[in-house]
């Protein structure tokens, strides 16, 4: 595995915040907060409603962008800007999979019928590490 790909599979594994943003009916973008964890392949994953505004969206134009990685903006630290293809899916072994405790409030369990999971594979990563100007950039299959 390369050094950048380390450290981005680093920085994405762990659950966090993210701007995810779909495509509306119009073409216009739409994006929304979520919660986002990366396995080892770097898939990335976030729970949503089945009747979401994001799962038609994806359903209309799976091409999706997350951004990512800043927590505090007054530290400077490294983030990430993802190009990707999503797809909703409700599969079992997705759902159980995917499931963790920051979903109890939202979700009856991960058999809930109500509960889905995004999953997305990114093409394209970039890594912005400040003060850089330019962005470490890993292109995916």
């Amino acid at each position: 595995m390369s050094e950048l790909r380390e450290q981005i599979v680093k920085g994405l594994k762990p659950i966090q915040l993210a701007n995810l943003a779909t495509l509306s009916e119009t073409g216009a973008p739409w994006t929304r907060y979520v919660m986002i964890a990366a396995d080892d392949d770097l898939t990335i994953r976030c729970a949503t409603f089945m009747q979401a505004r994001k799962a038609g969206q994806i359903e209309r134009n799976p091409d999706v962008h997350i951004c990512c990685g800043v927590t505090n903006p007054m530290e400077m630290k490294p983030y990430y800007q993802i190009q990707g293809k999503a797809e909703l899916v409700a599969t079992p072994e997705e759902k159980e999979g995917f499931w963790n405790p920051t979903l109890a409030p939202i979700f009856s369990g991960a058999d809930d019928p109500n509960y889905g999971v995004v999953v997305i594979k990114p093409y394209r990563i970039e890594l912005w590490t400040p003060p850089a100007m330019e962005p470490e950039v890993l292109e995916l299959g």
